[in-house]
């Protein structure tokens, strides 16, 4: 579906794209590449397949939760650039 470029032109005006003339022709080629993509989605015959918000399986691909050493504080802190009484010293944020 082509797209003229005073339509780019108003979509970057929007969102606020100082965009130059190149720039508006190589964004008019790719919004018209994408909505010729969409065309053709849209004219794929879904009708014999039912609705989904999900097509695959959900699972939890995640360990179960077991208590365990943890890192000592010592091996923890060897490479800190700054520490403080056992525990990692950062700047402040303003």
């Amino acid at each position: 579906m082509p797209i003229d470029l005073d339509t780019v032109a108003h979509v970057a005006a929007l969102a606020r794209l100082g965009l130059s003339p190149a720039e508006l022709e190589q964004a008019r080629e790719q919004l018209s590449a994408i909505l010729d993509a969409v065309d053709r989605l849209q004219a794929a015959d879904t009708a014999s397949v039912a609705p989904t918000a999900q097509v695959g399986d959900l699972r939890n691909v995640m360990r179960a939760d077991e208590a365990r050493p943890s890192l000592p504080v010592a091996a923890a802190l060897a490479n800190a650039g700054g520490r403080q009484e056992g525990l990692l010293r950062v700047p402040a944020i303003q």
